[in-house]
């Protein structure tokens, strides 16, 4: 995966040229670089970028100290010192002898730091396995950095100029990017991973410096994300014979695509810091709940959102963050964390010996089954229905559709390599055939591809009014309710309540909407009426088990999602029983054939009422608090810096 922090001047100096540059440890004052380097038993840094010319620098070429000062320190030229000390030479003055060295303005956010890593267990593969075996993992994760820096350059990097920065283009030569490598975690366990320190100075199609806008790589981030981890494992299983599968990480959530065959019991030997940062998030959340200012009135949100959520775990992660171990070597890191490995599976010891055949002896099996032709039909209208279903209000960008794009080819290439531009066509064939762009652009970055926004071509449901009274009093007592968690209960004795998590609706919706797409070109019919072209209303109430039929026909109460996805989180349901409730949705439109034309014979003797659609309190209930989340989780974080 990858992570995108900014660079400040003063960070540079403070924390990077301190601390990233030799693997995370304490730099002592004053001590040579490469020499600090060597004695953490890390690799010098290296260049790359498409703008290495522009700045008379090579590719792969050690990253100096001083390089690293002018550049990301101060926003100059990485060559400026000896720049500005020729133009001294030659005569110029010294304000002009500086100008020489600059790239522009000097700007306060000089570079963004993209941390790349790759999955769990190809990290266990790569600090376990034969030497061969490291190699090749560490060639895959450079070539999959080298595409994402790449795509950035030429996708998500955009130079703003002109009055209010009015007009935009992309960086004419690229830009440049120092890489440094990492061998460890915090606790001490294997994580291969790189920071990526990329500068945001680029030159305008004129030749004039300027600074790249960072909140387009912000936006791009999850894109760029899921195309490193996309590439990292298809290289890497290419190269060496193996295939991935999908893991559930957290139950409601995205699985994440791990090598087949590898015990994923070693995968609880590395979490160490995922144990301590669990057991943090689930005391801040019980503090969410349950804070209450002077009055006895909640100070943030009497449940846990999504959002919420992740900002309360970023809080845990940095109360928890230890320090850097004593620095190794990598060939004495490796044989500690076989030592390790080996004590933690005890009787399984031996298994550390054969990861890499049982590995393949399951890559054998899946590759066998996985079809090499990719249907973009399908995989349009399931990217589409998830985008949909995943993004609350059921509108989005194309960087969505993108993003999901990414981790549907992931999910059925199972460790093949994609032709390039499928993504992008995936994408393309989901904006054309199953989405309406409903943009109302009010500024001239509106009106740019990247941010119209779009919603789905599913027919709109009838939605059940709400008064204002079904929004939440903010500074209602918590006595009011004899349940709450504000009673004498022990720790454990009561439940955090949280919001249901989206992902089993969107897996739900893409299954289903992928086999009525099948029924229609078996039919010959359309996937969608005519009348649903306009944009679909509520993403929890999907038509999706309804059966296409004339306008005159009666309408049929919308299956309510939400409340199929509190039934998901009783039952914990796997892939394989979500495949199955995705075909029970086809049994059920013949069911409502034979009820409808029961009805319809009724009809003389006094039809029955419909009744409303379940579970429609309970979407109520979801929507109540969300419009006051945001500002919770603002003050709460600000009560925790």
């Amino acid at each position: 995966m990858m992570d995108i922090a900014l660079i400040t001047r003063g960070q540079m100096y403070r924390y990077y040229l301190h601390q990233v540059v030799v693997g995370d440890g304490r730099r002592p004052a004053r001590k040579p670089l490469r020499k600090a380097q060597k004695e953490a038993g890390v690799p010098a840094g290296r260049w790359m970028g498409q703008g290495l010319p522009a700045l008379g620098l090579a590719a792969a070429g050690e990253v100096t100290e001083a390089q690293l000062r002018s550049l990301f320190g101060d926003g100059r030229h990485p060559h400026a010192d000896q720049i500005e000390a020729d133009r001294l030479a030659s005569g110029e003055t010294p304000a002009a002898a500086r100008r020489a060295g600059a790239l522009g303005r000097q700007p306060k956010v000089t570079g963004v730091d993209l941390v790349f890593r790759p999955q769990p267990t190809l990290n266990l593969l790569w600090a376990l396995g034969d030497e061969e075996t490291r190699k090749a993992i560490e060639d895959a994760h450079e070539r999959a950095i080298t595409a994402v820096l790449a795509w950035i350059e030429d996708n998500a990097a955009v130079i703003r100029y002109g009055a209010g920065g009015v007009h935009r283009t992309y960086p004419a030569h690229g830009l440049v990017a120092a890489r440094f490598r990492h061998y460890e975690a915090r606790s001490g366990m294997p994580l291969l991973h790189d920071h990526l320190l990329l500068s945001v100075k680029g030159q305008r199609p004129d030749g004039t410096w300027s600074s790249v806008h960072t909140e387009p790589l912000y936006e791009n981030a999850v894109a760029a994300s899921t195309l490193y981890n996309e590439i990292v494992m298809a290289e890497t299983c290419e190269d060496l014979g193996l295939a991935s599968e999908p893991r559930t990480v957290t139950a409601g959530r995205r699985p994440v695509m791990e090598v087949a065959g590898v015990p994923h019991e070693l995968i609880g030997w590395t979490a160490r810091r995922g144990e301590q940062i669990a057991a943090c998030l689930q005391e801040l959340e019980r503090e969410y709940v349950t804070a209450t200012d002077d009055d006895g009135n909640l100070k943030f949100a009497p449940e846990v959102s999504e959002r919420a959520r992740a900002k309360l775990n970023r809080i845990a992660a940095r109360k928890t963050r230890p320090p850097k171990p004593q620095p190794r070597s990598l060939a004495q890191l490796r044989d500690d964390w076989r030592a390790g490995a080996r004590a933690f599976l005890a009787a399984g010891a031996h298994l550390i010996e054969s990861l890499l055949e049982r590995a393949r002896a399951a890559a054998a099996v899946i590759r066998a089954r996985v079809v090499g032709v990719v249907d973009i039909g399908l995989a349009a209208v399931a990217v589409t229905a998830t985008v949909f279903v995943m993004n609350g209000s059921g509108r989005f960008h194309r960087r969505h559709l993108l993003a999901e794009a990414r981790r549907h080819l992931a999910l059925i290439q199972r460790g093949r390599r994609r032709e390039p531009g499928l993504d992008e066509t995936i994408v393309d064939t989901a904006l054309a055939e199953h989405c309406t762009d409903i943009t109302e652009a009010r500024t001239t970055r509106g009106q740019e591809p990247r941010y119209r926004l779009y919603t789905a071509r599913w027919a709109p449901t009838s939605q059940p009014s709400r008064s204002p009274a079904t929004v939440p009093d903010r500074d209602h007592k918590l006595a009011a309710d004899p349940a709450a968690p504000f009673l004498s209960l022990e720790p454990g004795e009561w439940d955090i309540p949280r919001v249901p998590l989206r992902h089993d609706r969107a897996s739900i919706a893409a299954r289903v909407l992928a086999a009525r797409l099948r029924t229609a070109r078996r039919t010959g019919r359309l996937l969608h009426s005519p009348a649903a072209h306009q944009p679909a209303e509520a993403p929890e109430q999907l038509l999706l088990f309804a059966h296409e039929q004339p306008s005159t026909a009666h309408a049929r109460p919308a299956v309510n999602l939400a409340a199929l996805r509190t039934d998901l989180e009783v039952l914990e349901l796997t892939a394989y029983q979500l495949s199955q409730l995705g075909r029970a949705g086809q049994r059920l439109v013949a069911l409502r054939k034979a009820a409808n034309w029961l009805a319809h014979q009724a009809a003389a003797g006094g039809a029955p009422g419909t009744p409303d659609a379940p579970g429609a309190h309970r979407q109520d209930a979801q929507q109540a608090h969300r419009h006051v989340d945001a500002r919770a989780v603002g003050r709460f974080t600000s009560d925790h810096l």
